[in-house]
């Protein structure tokens, strides 16, 4: 029986990425986002290549996620893989300055819809006693940069509750691991820029950012591994970043 992954974000970037990957290698899939035309495109595409489900809701809402989950046909109901992908970045600004509606979906999106989906996922994979959770990160979850500051707190909380996952379900087989990316280009600077296309573009112009396909290809790799070996923490730099900070750009 084909392993089934249920990927969260799974309609741009990271998770649209992993989808495709996962699907070429005959892993089944249930995909999950906020629009609808979207999963249903993706949908259509990868269903040549293996068995696709969607379920169409906002993990910031926990009514949506558990009656979402709880929606499943009995043949997607185990869940072998969960990719805890989805979460934003919203505004770039001081403390002082910051956006409450900002930090509230920051909140909301990138620890609190981790949870909901996490709680609805795991009593099944103890059932099982099996099961592999990935969260997605960021370098932002282990260095603090100016303006970042509830973003970043979002991430560290990923970060600790991944670690906090991994020693409460270690007793039951269970797999965690987070891989915490830098710069990726995405939709990411769209949404923390509300809509601001240039200033987006600029995020990633003068060097080679990573693609979300680059990062696609580290979580096949982490959730293939032989169930002995478990990745528990992976930070990924495109090769002109060195830290949150410090980045190589060619301004020419």
């Amino acid at each position: 029986m084909p392993l089934t992954a249920f990927i969260t974000g799974a309609t741009s970037g990271i998770g649209k990425a992993t989808a495709y990957l996962f699907a070429q290698n005959n892993i089944r899939l249930v995909l999950c986002g906020r629009r609808t035309e979207k999963l249903q495109e993706i949908k259509n595409e990868l269903s040549q290549f293996t068995e696709v489900h969607t379920l169409q809701f906002d993990v910031r809402f926990k009514e949506e996620v558990f009656n979402a989950i709880e929606s499943l046909p009995d043949n997607f109901n185990d869940i072998d893989i969960l990719i805890n992908n989805a979460g934003n970045a919203h505004g770039l600004a001081t403390i002082q300055d910051g956006s409450i509606d900002d930090w509230d979906a920051m909140i909301d999106g990138n620890v609190k819809g981790l949870l909901y989906v996490s709680k609805a996922i795991i009593p099944g994979m103890i059932q099982r006693n099996t099961g592999f959770i990935l969260n997605i990160g960021s370098i932002a979850g282990k260095e603090v940069y100016a303006n970042g500051n509830v973003y970043c707190a979002s991430k560290f909380a990923v970060n600790a509750l991944n670690k906090g996952m991994r020693l409460d379900l270690n007793q039951y087989n269970i797999r965690v691991s987070a891989i915490h990316p830098g710069l990726v280009e995405t939709e990411f600077s769209d949404v923390r820029f509300k809509g601001d296309t240039d200033r987006a573009k600029k995020v990633y112009q003068g060097y080679k950012a990573l693609q979300p396909e680059d990062i696609a290809d580290i979580i096949h790799f982490v959730v293939t591994r032989p169930y002995h070996v478990n990745i528990e923490d992976l930070i990924v730099y495109p090769t002109a970043q060195a830290s949150a900070t410090l980045l190589n750009k060619n301004e020419n």
